[in-house]
């Protein structure tokens, strides 16, 4: 019977912390939800707090029961996890100022830039850009005269 690698164990244990910390996070979340004074601005946060703690916690569960024989990162693309990562902190920083479409934008494109493996036609990328834009517009369209959301 072999011993693990070192890689591998750090892999679970990171992923242990990991999922502990969001468990945590999401506490925090749902604690300061609580100091919101209208109702209706304690909903989203609370939801998402309560589905993050729910996910973290299995995730921590499963991860502490079965561990995994992979180092924790996985295979894939190296850039294409820092574009997601930094394309999501650009959009936040950029929607103050340019918007939410536009910052819908800047999270779309990267986010498809990021996952798209395949090789690029021009059939991909018209139909791609077009159902963003389609996308994009309805959650404007929704957030801003159906919910009444004030957006940047």
């Amino acid at each position: 019977m072999t011993q693990p690698s070192a890689s591998k164990s750090q892999g679970n244990i990171g992923s242990l912390i990991v999922s502990a910390l969001f468990v945590l996070i999401g506490f925090v979340t749902l604690y300061d939800s609580t100091s919101y004074t209208d109702r209706d601005s304690q909903v989203f946060p609370q939801t998402v707090a309560i589905i993050l703690i729910i996910t973290a916690a299995i995730s921590f569960v499963t991860r502490f029961l079965r561990p995994i024989d992979s180092d924790g990162f996985g295979r894939g693309v190296w850039w294409r996890r820092i574009l997601l990562v930094a394309t999501m902190f650009l959009t936040c920083f950029a929607m103050p100022v340019v918007g939410f479409l536009a910052a819908g934008t800047i999270a779309f494109a990267g986010g498809l830039i990021a996952a798209m493996h395949e090789n690029w036609t021009a059939k991909t990328i018209v139909l791609y850009w077009g159902c963003g834009v389609l996308i994009m517009v309805a959650f404007f369209s929704l957030f801003k005269f159906v919910l009444h959301v004030p957006l940047p």
